[in-house]
């Protein structure tokens, strides 16, 4: 049976339904969960939110002295309407392998430069802003995400010097979709978050091109010039009656960080949105594995490494976590070598384990010579991983192998 009650009436062990409010009010990105943790159980009550559902059926029930909010009649409408959820036929997308997907998404991914090529051209020439394209372009890269998810997001990761800014903005767009799915977003929310990705760095095309593509370190002037992005990029976008707040968010607030140490507005902990910190998490970890004039991208594993030692002030640990799970703890195109002494490239991600993907075998390291391509699932697999290793080093074009 479904109970509102106060959250300071929580206890370890209750089933929570629903946190009342908007869940950008709340640091859950789960619907419904059981309470088990005393750490959730702490930021729950400290969150902000004042009632929650709970479903005595599925957890501990409210104590004798403890004050029910709900009315029967209330309970009864909220039970009923979640019954209609659970019993309405959810769309599905039969999902593909990655190969099979590539076809479709080089498309995406050129008709995509295309759009972000023309919206960042027009704004620079003056002319307003329209959105119509975009909302048909994500709404493409949303269904090809939910195909599979790797397709475009290895493509993502082809860019040039010349235009990484649109191609980044095109790789933040595809993370933020496939990051929004894995935390349960749908709809709306998901195209708003598609969107966000494309027009995050929308500010850039304000600053001078012999600062925003220079080639060395920046000088400290130069620097704060390039930070002024977010905040031209919002002024420019909001004066657009199209750009709903969750894009104007994420413009603002994508270099912002959970410590407060980021810009421009040095926001911290609760004040950031949940777009907010996935933009954070997208944004990073697509610049530190692009290769750009002045710097060799790291490697996709390596720069996941890297982001969780930074996670407990620079990204929301639940979004962070999240993100891990949508791109995997191996992302696709990293190098590993086997105990069997193969060298395989991840091309997905195994549905059972975060930590033994999909990959393509191509390569002993004992008779240092090509061997039959084999894809081989390692969570199905006697092999195992027993290293991380830079396709550099070895020569390899990882590209021509998958297939990209």
């Amino acid at each position: 049976m479904l109970k509102k009650i106060k959250v300071k009436d929580v206890r370890l062990g209750m089933y929570i339904q629903e946190v009342c409010g908007s869940w950008m009010q709340h640091p859950f990105w789960k619907r419904s969960f059981k309470l088990t943790d005393e750490k959730d159980l702490n930021t729950l009550k400290n969150c902000g939110v004042d009632e929650i559902w709970i479903d005595t059926s599925l957890g501990l029930g409210v104590s004798a002295d403890v004050k029910t909010l709900s009315k029967k009649g209330e309970e009864l409408k909220v039970e009923s309407e979640l019954k209609k959820i659970d019993k309405t036929p959810q769309k599905t997308t039969a999902l593909v392998s990655l190969q099979t997907e590539l076809f479709a998404a080089k498309k995406i991914h050129t008709n995509a430069k295309k759009a972000v090529v023309s919206i960042f051209k027009d704004v620079r020439m003056g002319n307003a802003l329209q959105l119509d394209g975009a909302v048909s372009l994500v709404n493409e890269i949303i269904q090809s995400i939910a195909r599979n998810s790797s397709a475009l997001i290895c493509l993502s990761r082809l860019k040039n010097a010349d235009d990484y800014t649109y191609l980044h903005s095109i790789a933040v767009c595809v993370l933020m979709v496939a990051l929004g799915r894995q935390l349960g977003l749908k709809d709306a929310e998901l195209q708003q978050a598609g969107i966000a990705g494309l027009l995050h760095d929308i500010g850039k095309i304000f600053i001078p091109d012999e600062v925003l593509n220079k080639p060395g370190k920046l000088t400290d002037e130069e620097f704060n010039i390039v930070k002024m992005h977010p905040l031209k990029g919002w002024e420019f976008l909001k004066e657009s009656s199209e750009v709903h707040d969750f894009i104007l968010d994420v413009c603002r607030h994508h270099h912002e960080r959970m410590d407060g140490m980021g810009y421009p507005d040095k926001l911290s902990g609760e004040a950031l949105t949940v777009f907010a910190r996935m933009g954070a998490v997208c944004d990073v970890y697509d610049a530190i594995t692009s290769n750009r004039s002045y710097k060799q991208g790291w490697e996709p594993a390596e720069s996941i490494r890297k982001m969780a030692e930074w996670k407990n002030g620079h990204f929301d640990e639940v979004i962070f976590h999240a993100f891990v799970k949508t791109v995997g703890i191996y992302p696709t195109g990293t190098l590993l070598k086997l105990k069997s002494g193969r060298l395989g490239v991840v091309t997905d991600q195994s549905k059972k384990s975060l930590t033994k993907p999909i990959v393509k075998v191509f390569f002993s390291t004992r008779s240092i010579a090509q061997i039959v391509q084999e894809i081989i699932d390692l969570s199905k697999s006697q092999d195992s991983i027993t290293n991380i290793e830079n396709p550099l080093q070895w020569g390899f074009d990882l590209n021509e192998i998958m297939g990209v």
